[in-house]
């Protein structure tokens, strides 16, 4: 039994969702290889955050793939940038993280954001950002960050304890998971980024969904 948060924050609470392997899924996305994903992070209370635009790459045992070459576009309000690695993000089943896995150019080559549990929303993959990230340096050490973040937007946002305990949770299974070098920490995640930078990149206009906040858009596109 695994359990999902929805994605306004109003509305967080636990529902049972299903998984792969010979088990009926729930709230996955109907896509094909090639297909554009809308990713859209946003913060606590609807802030919109993170949005950029990737290709389905395809699903495993660990969850769905989307990715792009070096060069695909994402923004954040005030902020806006073309990514210099190709990347390939690991959207789990019913698992409060989102990981992005980089090609060569990074100061880390895993990026895992912790996060309410994916919300699909057609070709739209939404979450909610808990602050909290696990890095994986180039050198091999993993590392829990931002938790002076994390500490005061448990006041300044409003956490409720239960989001509080998810976010920890998740961090501390992350950093565990990566550090015993299993998979898809080991070779998995980066044998998709391979794949994603084989891919076409996503052409402005292309967009396979909205930012999701009324009245915002993605910076520069």
């Amino acid at each position: 039994m695994r359990w999902v948060g929805l994605w306004r924050p109003e509305r967080w609470v636990s529902t049972v969702t299903d998984t792969l392997d010979g088990v009926t899924r729930r709230g996955g996305p109907d896509l094909r290889v090639g297909d554009v994903v809308a990713v859209r992070f946003a913060k606590w209370g609807e802030r919109p955050h993170w949005a950029m635009d990737l290709r389905y790459l395809g699903e495993d045992k660990h969850g769905h793939w989307a990715g792009g070459p070096k060069g695909f576009h994402m923004s954040r309000p005030g902020l806006a940038l073309d990514s210099v690695v190709d990347l390939a993000m690991l959207v789990p089943r019913a698992q409060p993280f989102v990981a992005s896995f980089h090609g060569p150019g990074q100061w880390c080559d895993i990026y895992v954001d912790m996060c309410t549990i994916p919300v699909w929303e057609g070709a739209t993959m939404r979450v909610i950002d808990l602050d909290l990230d696990v890095v994986r340096a180039l050198d091999g050490t993993v590392l829990a960050d931002d938790e002076d973040e994390f500490a005061a937007h448990q006041v300044s946002y409003g956490y409720p304890p239960d989001v509080i305990a998810l976010a920890k949770r998740s961090c501390d299974d992350v950093v565990a998971a990566m550090t015993a070098a299993g998979e898809p920490w080991a070779t998995v995640g980066h044998g998709w980024v391979d794949v994603a930078a084989r891919t076409a990149p996503v052409a402005r206009g292309e967009s396979a969904g909205s930012p999701g906040i009324p009245g915002w858009s993605p910076a520069g596109r």
